[in-house]
């Protein structure tokens, strides 16, 4: 991009993937983004159709007691929900535009099981709090040694 000096400054645009309907419509989205962070504390909260603040302080304590859930979806990205939903926004965003980065922001960033499913997904970055940051760049590197184990 051209400033009116005449200065070209260096600009991509990007997205953030908050909500299924953005997940699903990332093909649209990628003819003009070339970056897609997904909030994954929002896509959760409407993925689910509830509010952290009610079930954390509610129910969700009970659906992990009687196995309902297995990892509170708010520590731990789910894989069968919000990961699908990811997944399909990958391979639609991609196949506009099949340089498209991805990445997560948020405090799933800095979870191991979150982390190994965004390498599983083929996730570009993964984005956390500073404190975070060693248990993440950890989990990232068994998550590149558990996928050399399974080829």
């Amino acid at each position: 991009m051209e400033t009116a000096s005449g200065v070209e400054v260096g600009c991509r645009y990007g997205t953030m993937i908050e909500g299924p309907r953005a997940a699903l419509c990332a093909d649209n989205m990628a003819r003009t983004a070339e970056f897609v962070s997904f909030g994954t504390n929002d896509l959760t909260q409407m993925t689910f159709g509830i509010s952290r603040d009610d079930a954390e302080g509610g129910f969700l304590v009970q659906y992990l007691s009687d196995g309902i859930l297995e990892d509170n979806p708010f520590a731990t990205l789910d894989r069968d929900g919000v990961g699908a939903l990811m997944a399909i926004a990958l391979e639609r965003g991609r196949s506009i535009r099949p340089g498209l980065q991805a990445g997560i922001c948020g405090e799933h960033g800095g979870e191991p099981k979150s982390i190994a499913l965004c390498h599983a997904l083929g996730l570009d970055y993964v984005s956390c709090s500073p404190f975070r940051v060693p248990v993440a760049r950890l989990a990232a590197a068994q998550a590149v040694l558990a996928e050399g184990d399974r080829r």
